[in-house]
């Protein structure tokens, strides 16, 4: 945002102005605003939120944090870091280290349940060859459903 954009003599941005600067939808800077990420915004004699430039940054740094995976409850925790100023680089970096091994994990298990989709793909494939022209029988994977152990 250029500097003074969206003041117009309120001291701060409207809740349109903030979502669009940072992406994030009305009712997410709302909910923001309920679990205590940001301070209760002022309100104009309308009732309208005032948002200062100082917490719309602090939103784009919230909506970041969570593409790289991290919770509210860990972002509340960055927060505190990033506002206490200190040299918290070690606890960050712990932080990206355990986020990097639980996407590394999920990676797994979607590859895993990858293979078996299209495992079953298969046998629907091979099914629906033998059958035609006749009548469709019953699905083999349909079928098997529950009857395997531990599919995935």
């Amino acid at each position: 945002m250029v500097e003074g954009e969206g003041f117009m003599g309120r001291g701060g941005f409207f809740i349109g102005e903030v979502a669009r600067e940072t992406g994030l939808s009305i009712h997410t800077l709302r909910f923001y605003e309920a679990e205590r990420l940001l301070p209760e915004s002022p309100r104009t004699e309308s009732g309208y939120r005032v948002y200062s430039a100082e917490n719309v940054e602090k939103l784009k740094f919230i909506r970041q944090a969570q593409e790289l995976g991290f919770t509210l409850k860990e972002i509340r925790e960055l927060l505190v870091l990033k506002d206490r100023g200190t040299n918290a680089c070690g606890h960050v970096q712990s932080l990206l280290e355990e986020k990097l091994e639980n996407t590394r994990t999920k990676r797994r298990e979607l590859e895993r349940l990858e293979k078996e989709l299209r495992r079953r793909l298969a046998q629907c494939r091979r099914q629906l060859k033998r059958q035609h022209p006749g009548p469709e029988k019953d699905c083999p994977v349909l079928i098997r459903l529950g009857r395997e152990p531990g599919a995935v």
